[in-house]
């Protein structure tokens, strides 16, 4: 048996960080992607009207409870059949990452909407009414006064939503999609099984440092926006002594 070698643990960095960027773009997409269909979930369990809410529950259930790599592989598997049979589209030879976009854009939009939907419910519905009858607008209400406040309640379970999304994310390599996951295991089965720990330490050093960047960043945009907020708080406490 092959002893552990620590030194290929650095060789193998350079192998891996030109993937990256494979990794950080389906990473962004699904984020952006899976924010707007979450967005369209949440706002139908909040206007709670009953046929959209209805269908809205129906998806977020059956999307949260099903694996990741389940899924994936019915829309790798599934995806082409479908587009065949109803435009005649044979989308098979597509790009791999087309598929990991979708699937995790399904996934992520069934827990963010919960994340945005608790976060609007979390402000006080008496501040946006407040906000209409001096004048303003609906949208105006939400986008000067309900949303700053529940972007801030929604910045933690968004930042575990978004470490748990590029954790499964990392399941891409299954369809082929080469990004530092599926480079990995190629580096693996170029050595016929050889520095496979090695290899994935590396891995774990690098998904390490990704989600303490993502956690880092989030938390000093929390703080940051929480500024006003504590200094609205700080007068209130002033004005009663």
């Amino acid at each position: 048996m092959r002893p552990f070698d620590p030194s290929f643990i650095l060789e193998v960095f350079p192998q891996l960080l030109p993937y990256l960027s494979v990794t950080l773009y389906m990473l962004l997409g699904t984020v952006i992607f899976g924010s707007l269909l979450g967005f369209i979930l949440a706002r139908a369990k909040v206007r709670r009207r009953r046929v959209p809410k209805l269908l809205a529950d129906i998806y977020i259930v059956a999307l949260r409870c099903t694996p990741p790599i389940v899924l994936l592989f019915i829309v790798f598997y599934g995806l082409p059949e479908l587009l065949m049979y109803i435009l005649g589209v044979d989308i098979n030879s597509f790009y791999r990452g087309l598929f990991v976009l979708v699937t995790f854009t399904l996934l992520f939009a069934a827990s963010i909407s919960e994340v945005m939907r608790t976060a609007y419910e979390a402000v006080d519905v008496g501040q946006r009414e407040a906000a209409v009858s001096v004048g303003m607008s609906e949208f105006q209400a939400f986008y000067r006064i309900v949303l700053p406040q529940a972007v801030i309640v929604a910045l933690p379970n968004f930042g575990n939503a978004l470490i748990n999304l590029m954790k499964d994310g990392s399941l891409a390599y299954t369809i082929g999609l080469i990004d530092i996951m599926g480079q990995g295991t190629l580096i693996i089965s170029r050595n016929y099984g050889s520095y496979a720990l090695e290899t994935y330490i590396a891995l774990a050093v690098i998904y390490l440092s990704i989600t303490i960047l993502i956690e880092k960043s989030l938390g000093a945009l929390e703080k940051h926006l929480s500024k006003g907020k504590r200094g609205i708080a700080v007068r209130r406490r002033n004005i009663w002594i």
